[in-house]
């Protein structure tokens, strides 16, 4: 389940060039860049039936601030709202993804201790300069779930120092639109390779709109991107515990 407390966000970093946020919002002459609470859904986790019950069950996993970013500075004032509804459904999972991890210690609930059990917060590193600055501040922090997301994956990133005991799984993945950059098949099978020497986890999720293999460009269409990923039949299973 999608949960967007809030929309909008500042490009930070070479992944951003093409931000999917951006691009659909062009559609429609909207400033993404722009960032604003989403009052209408603000409380979808906690939302209640006529019965008093949650709609959505026990077990549920939101997919937390996927158009924006949870860590922006814009949303400070909204966030201890967003950590206390989430606090209230523990019995729920909230996968958290960011390129702000260096804002972390400063936006985490006072109660965070070393962790909530139901929280996955995840960082993206789409080339080895942001590797090499976000994965050292992320594996210094207190996160009982970390995974990485190589996406959108510009270049050969060597994660092998980063891949401790305490990186669930490493997720890769092209860059989609039609000024989508070059992912190269290489690189991929790079990082799966690592994550296999370091008995960490490997999905290849989806290829992005241009895939070179083999020194031939693919250009694939959005909705085979990810269909294409798992036909590759290149993940790797590792069991860490539940995510």
């Amino acid at each position: 389940m999608r949960w967007n407390p809030w929309h909008g966000c500042r490009k930070i970093s070479d992944g951003c060039l093409h931000c999917y946020v951006y691009r659909i919002d062009s559609r429609i002459d909207k400033d993404a860049s722009e960032v604003k609470k989403n009052i209408s859904t603000f409380n979808l986790p906690i939302a209640k039936n006529r019965r008093g019950e949650y709609k959505y069950p026990s077990g549920t996993l939101f997919y937390t601030c996927f158009t924006s970013d949870f860590f922006l500075d814009e949303a400070d004032g909204w966030r201890d709202e967003a950590w206390k509804i989430i606090k209230e459904r523990r019995d729920c999972r909230f996968f958290i993804i960011t390129k702000r991890i260096d804002r972390f210690d400063a936006c985490k609930p006072v109660d965070w201790g070393d962790g909530y059990d139901h929280v996955t917060i995840a960082v993206t590193t789409e080339n080895q300069k942001m590797a090499d600055y976000r994965l050292p501040i992320y594996l210094n922090l207190p996160i009982k779930t970390k995974v990485i997301i190589c996406e959108p994956l510009l270049e050969p990133i060597d994660l092998s120092k980063y891949l401790t005991p305490e990186i669930k799984s490493v997720s890769v993945g092209g860059e989609s639109g039609d000024d989508a950059r070059i992912c190269d098949y290489d690189w991929v099978l790079g990082i799966r390779e690592q994550c296999m020497r370091a008995g960490v986890g490997f999905s290849y999720h989806q290829t992005g709109a241009k895939l070179m293999k083999n020194g031939k460009l693919y250009h694939i269409p959005k909705d085979k991107q990810e269909d294409q990923a798992h036909r590759a039949g290149i993940d790797v299973s590792i069991e860490k515990g539940e995510q």
